[in-house]
């Protein structure tokens, strides 16, 4: 559909009721789930595993098509560990895999399709001996993946670095650049006289920024009726 034909109550309970599901089926399975957060469809949050921390204002966006999953694997020499922190974004069909522990910085943004993998998952040459070689992983603060990103075992992505969309990044990228590419490669620094704004100072005033998501909602959805929102759904027509 090409908008929102839902009336402002409606989206209102939809989003209590996504809240609601997340700490009711989500929060049990995680060793902890920060304040303030936001989980689209957290049906589609799949938790496979123990220490799994998400910390406070957390967004993550899935779609029944596009799950985000966290996995975490015990094996013979241990098991994963998956920090993520304040205020990061995962987006639909991120995958994170810790079998040592995998550490995402806070305000990181994670797009979609996006993986993190701390191990092989295989043996080199014994290739019935899961894991395999496994190394940590950490995305400092502030670090942005694009699209389809794979960020490879034992990987360190220094602080505000962007990784363009489908690079393979297999070696440690400094802080304040731009990488791209298979394997990754850094392609110029950023801009060292421009301020960077992470996505934290959207939270410095909730009860502000909640106040303002609902004038949004009620300008943008004003005029939507009960009717017409189920007059779409079995009756679509051009333009819904």
């Amino acid at each position: 559909m090409r908008r929102d034909h839902r009336p402002y109550f409606l989206k209102r309970f939809h989003q209590r009721f996504e809240r609601a599901w997340a700490n009711h089926f989500i929060r049990p399975q995680l060793e902890s789930l920060g304040d303030e957060f936001l989980i689209m469809k957290p049906w589609n949050l799949i938790v496979n595993g123990p220490n799994i921390y998400l910390g406070n204002h957390i967004h993550v966006i899935t779609a029944s098509f596009r799950k985000v999953v966290l996995s975490t694997w015990e094996h013979e020499d241990g098991v994963g560990r998956i920090d993520v922190g304040d205020a990061a974004l995962l987006c639909p069909d991120v995958r994170i895999d810790s079998a040592t522990h995998v550490e995402v910085g806070p305000d990181c943004m994670l797009a979609s399709g996006s993986y993190v993998s701390d191990a092989d998952w295989h043996d080199l040459y014994d290739r019935t001996r899961a894991v395999g070689n496994t190394r940590p992983v950490k995305l400092e603060r502030n670090v942005w993946l694009g699209d389809g990103v794979t960020v490879c075992k034992g990987v360190t992505i220094g602080e505000n670095s962007v990784i363009g969309a489908g690079a393979v990044v297999a070696s440690d990228i400094p802080s304040n650049v731009i990488a791209a590419g298979n394997p990754a490669r850094v392609i110029r620094e950023l801009d060292e006289q421009k301020e960077v704004v992470r996505r934290s100072s959207l939270f410095e005033d909730p009860e502000a920024l909640r106040e303002s998501m609902d004038r949004v909602d009620r300008w943008v959805l004003h005029n939507n009726t009960l009717g017409g929102w189920l007059r779409h759904l079995v009756r679509p027509r051009r333009g819904d």
